[in-house]
């Protein structure tokens, strides 16, 4: 009997479908360059407040540890899993749940978007994104091609279900998170190709109460104020974009090296969360973030890929969602940093610190990748 083939064992041609090596590469680069910048952004401030320079470190590399097992785990699992009602629903009503949970909960500056424990921190938010994902999907699937343009039927359940979610959200107060929801749905209804005049009225019944929440309600407005010119409050409401924009313009083109900035020695408030693309600037320098930029871009078009290889167009719909709402998040935690929006709390995917985003990130690429798995299995049938 002549040799066998390698790839003719099943366990050999899964190892050979495990993955798109881009999408791969590009999130183990993006883990392990963040718990670096994390620890070099967060050691002076770990060691002042906890006695420990490798405080956040440490954390920061737990949480990337499950992180990467979980990716591994969702890379494994079949995204049609997801498709099912008995999966899809009782996720969402866990989402809401826990959306209404955190109303119970004792507030942290001034805010409750956190379900805590002890030491164990773990924002909903995040997570009901993917939950209102895999409804809007699952929903718009059930209708192509034959009722997407019934306004009543598919447009307004998944309109009134993504509201509900915006509102819970909204009311924590978190507005950006509120919006990043919405992006998710309008998204997920232009990809499947709802008409764009039935989007446009949710977006014309939206302007009134995004205008109050931005115009009447004071701490907003003053942020707005601010944005426009910071220097107007140098030392209050400005003070972080301001120290955010001396740390980026002092890292020139080179960076002034790896652990060498100095806006995080107490100047730029909390460096290696919200605003680690900052020390990314100063460290790094100009070729830092570009580089970091150029690799979000790549992320964004391989996704892309992925979702239009796709076998259907639950896939389609799922991978076109993972690959927008991660890099949308970059991109608008880049502009909050360099001073082209507002200062809105929103983390760098897969490099600020944090367990919530840190986990739910490599969730949805583990998704993406078994979408990339089922796409290449399909074409080699």
């Amino acid at each position: 009997m002549g040799r066998k083939n390698k790839y003719e064992d099943p366990a050999n041609r899964r190892l050979r479908l495990i993955t798109d090596r881009w999408i791969f590469g590009i999130t183990l680069v993006l883990v392990i360059f963040g718990v670096l910048m994390v620890y070099s952004a967060s050691a002076m401030l770990a060691a002042e407040k906890f006695e420990s320079q490798t405080y956040f470190l440490s954390r920061q590399a737990a949480w990337a540890a499950i992180g990467l097992v979980v990716m591994v785990v969702t890379l494994n699992i079949d995204y049609h899993f997801y498709q099912k009602p008995w999966v899809v629903f009782p996720l969402l009503a866990v989402c809401m749940v826990s959306l209404i949970a955190v109303f119970f909960m004792p507030p942290i500056n001034n805010a409750h978007r956190w379900l805590h424990w002890r030491s164990f921190n773990l924002q909903p938010s995040e997570f009901a994104k993917l939950g209102l994902m895999f409804f809007i999907a699952y929903w718009l699937c059930r209708q192509i091609p034959d009722r997407l343009e019934d306004f009543w039927k598919t447009f307004f359940p998944a309109a009134a279900v993504t509201a509900v979610m915006m509102g819970l959200v909204a009311m924590e107060p978190d507005l950006g998170m509120a919006l990043s929801v919405a992006f998710v749905m309008l998204v997920l209804m232009f990809a499947a190709g709802i008409p764009l005049r039935q989007m446009a009225t949710l977006g014309i019944a939206a302007v009134p109460a995004l205008y109050y929440l931005l115009f009447h309600v004071s701490w907003r407005m003053e942020r707005m104020l601010v944005f426009i010119d910071p220097w107007k409050d140098p030392q209050g409401r400005g003070f972080q974009s301001i120290q955010s924009m001396i740390a980026i313009g002092s890292g020139g083109f080179w960076g002034t090296g790896f652990a060498r900035g100095r806006q995080k020695l107490f100047y730029l408030p909390e460096p290696h969360t919200d605003f680690i693309f900052a020390e990314v600037g100063e460290e790094l320098g100009l070729l830092g973030v570009v580089t970091l930029a150029i690799l979000f871009a790549v992320f964004f078009y391989r996704g892309l890929r992925i979702a239009l290889r796709a076998p259907d167009s639950f896939g389609m719909l799922l991978g076109i969602g993972v690959a927008s709402t991660i890099v949308l998040q970059a991109l608008f935690n880049m502009s909050v940093t360099v001073g082209l929006l507002p200062v809105k709390g929103m983390p760098l995917p897969l490099v600020s610190y944090g367990g919530s985003s840190m986990l739910l990130t490599l969730t949805e690429i583990g998704i993406l990748l078994n979408i990339a798995q089922q796409a290449k299995r399909a074409s080699d049938n």
